[in-house]
């Protein structure tokens, strides 16, 4: 699947936004997730969601972010609250055919890859 994020921006510390994921292929059975890296640093899972709807989050980003699916849309969004910093990367939507749900945040359990939408929050 052709995987396109959007939704990136500069934002305050404190600001939301919104990522969404569009899907060139249905995504209905698979798992799904965000994930961010930051100049010189590696590639972090930021959240997960399997085709029941579970999902699972890094430490560094629960009760602030949170992800959501519309399978009907082909898509995968990610609301961000209460930016920091620290959050500034450029930020990945990934999907693997290989689970329908897999408590994972590692980046090889994922197959297919966005090209990315920067994020940036500034203090």
């Amino acid at each position: 699947a052709q995987l396109v994020e959007s939704g990136g921006g500069s934002v305050q510390a404190g600001g939301s936004l919104r990522l969404s994921c569009a899907s060139s292929g249905d995504v209905d059975n698979y798992l799904m997730g965000w994930f961010r890296q930051a100049p010189g640093k590696e590639r972090e899972g930021v959240a997960s969601i399997g085709a029941n709807g579970y999902t699972i989050y890094a430490d560094s980003v629960k009760d602030r972010f949170t992800i959501s699916r519309d399978n009907a849309k082909k898509s995968l969004y990610l609301q961000m609250n209460s930016l920091k910093p620290e959050d500034s990367a450029m930020y990945y939507c990934a999907l693997t055919t290989r689970y329908y749900w897999k408590d994972t945040l590692r980046s090889t359990d994922f197959e297919s890859w966005g090209q990315g939408t920067q994020v940036t929050v500034s203090s």
